[in-house]
């Protein structure tokens, strides 16, 4: 099996190889502290070893749950917020063709999600798009009361159990949630509904391998077989504490680089369907490193695109940033630039070339100009957008996220500081409990 890579040779301009050097024995002593689970958020490395666990039997069982939604319906509605949809819509997303949601293919369910927004008119237009539609429900909560999710499971559990009646509805409804406790957990004992669980153990962020992420993922159509494979391998490689580790250089490298005042990272990708992908990072990190009014902050760019938008600031704005590339070696399809007789738009010196020659030498050209306007990237090259490669890709994130977490000095694995917006806008709404909150809130306001 082909393995991704990673460079960083392309941050030398802004700090030394000594820099990086100096902080691999903490690169090394912070894996360490995770396979001897010691740290702190030590309660939550489920997802550690979650490849090697994951066997057949759960797969077949995921599978065959995803072949009885995708035979009974047109349209299948995830419910989740942050980790509970962001992991399954990035695989989705880079594995599908581009135009899949216009193609209408009767053999394969669509995948919409809900529950990640609280947006009224996604809700309505959702549920208008699902009028006359076979669909059916994957939600997905540990709790079953967060806000956003809830709001959304409650008004499609509603339209779908009116639709084809509450017995038939408790069939189309899967439930990925806690092993014992909480709402969603009630329900689903008392409906009658599929359940996966969600391991205690396992973070929302880290939980893309569980059944959150590859439940969705098999029911639009992917392989989760070859998915696990490729983070199992990632798994069996990178586990082993060593100096050619590439999540340890990467974690030691994106922190020597914090160290000397680049304060944001950029992941840039040069494939649109990598779109989500960036988001799901984007989390993954800002959750895990953003506490203790320290960590890099996490953005994403898509280029070409965001070249004529984004890409003036990135080359010559504050030098405070640096980027880690994306770049996909082989695509699934080939186009070949056309001669033009006229040639009134120049490009007859690139007739004859694959589409995708232009797209690397913009990339080239692009890491070469934002090198010399002191931009440092580090470069991640992936064989191509396959199940093994993104299951790879997804370890080694995870990964390298708690190796660079704890080489910052912070817990990597809780989020205190999700919680403040939510008691205010519980007091706001006069939740039941927040009396005295609500009555302080409203003197501010």
């Amino acid at each position: 099996m082909d393995f991704i890579k990673v460079n960083n040779q392309h941050v030398l301009g802004a700090v030394t190889a000594a820099d990086v050097n100096a902080l691999m024995p903490k690169a090394n002593a912070a894996l360490e502290t995770l396979k001897k689970a010691d740290g702190a958020g030590n309660d939550f490395l489920g997802w550690l070893d979650l490849p090697t666990r994951t066997d057949k039997a759960l797969l077949d069982e995921i599978h065959a749950a995803a072949q009885s939604l995708r035979k009974s319906c047109e349209v299948v509605v995830t419910i989740g917020i942050g980790g509970s949809y962001l992991g399954a819509k990035a695989v989705i997303e880079a594995l599908s063709d581009s135009f899949a949601p216009y193609r209408h293919r009767a053999d394969n369910p669509e995948v919409l999600f809900a529950g990640q927004n609280i947006g009224e008119d996604y809700l309505y237009e959702l549920q208008d798009y699902l009028k006359g539609k076979q669909f059916g429900i994957i939600v997905i909560s540990k709790s079953g009361t967060t806000t956003e999710p809830a709001i959304a499971f409650r008004l499609l559990k509603d339209q779908l159990e009116k639709a084809i009646g509450k017995g038939e509805a408790a069939k189309r409804i899967i439930a990925v949630t806690d092993a014992k406790r909480g709402a969603l957990r009630q329900l689903a004992t008392e409906e009658g509904y599929k359940t996966f669980v969600i391991e205690d153990s396992v973070g929302g962020r880290f939980s893309v391998l569980t059944p959150v992420g590859l439940l969705p993922i098999a029911v639009a159509g992917y392989d989760i077989y070859t998915l696990i494979e490729g983070a199992q391998a990632m798994q069996k490689a990178l586990t082993v504490t060593s100096d050619d580790n590439i999540a340890e250089i990467y974690a030691a490298t994106r922190n020597a680089l914090y160290n000397a005042g680049k304060k944001t990272e950029i992941l840039v990708n040069y494939n649109p369907k990598l779109h989500y992908f960036g988001e799901w990072w984007k989390q993954l990190y800002g959750e895990s490193e953003g506490k203790d009014h320290k960590g890099i902050f996490p953005a994403a760019v898509d280029n070409s695109t965001d070249l004529h938008s984004m890409g003036q600031w990135i080359q010559e704005g504050e030098r405070t940033i640096f980027e880690t590339v994306l770049s996909v070696e082989k695509q699934q399809h080939k186009v070949v630039i056309p001669s033009d007789a006229a040639n009134l738009d120049g490009l007859n010196y690139i007739a004859g070339k694959r589409v995708d020659e232009v797209n690397k030498m913009a990339e080239l050209g692009t890491r070469i100009a934002h090198v010399d306007g002191q931009v440092p990237n580090i470069h991640i090259t992936i064989p191509e957008l396959r199940e093994q490669y993104l299951g790879q890709l997804i370890y080694f994130f995870e990964i390298a996220c708690g190796i660079s977490g704890y080489i910052l000095g912070v817990n990597p694995f809780n989020q205190p500081g999700v919680e403040a917006y939510k008691k205010n806008m519980f007091a706001l709404l006069a939740k039941p409990g927040y009396e005295a909150e609500t009555e302080a809130i409203r003197k501010r306001l």
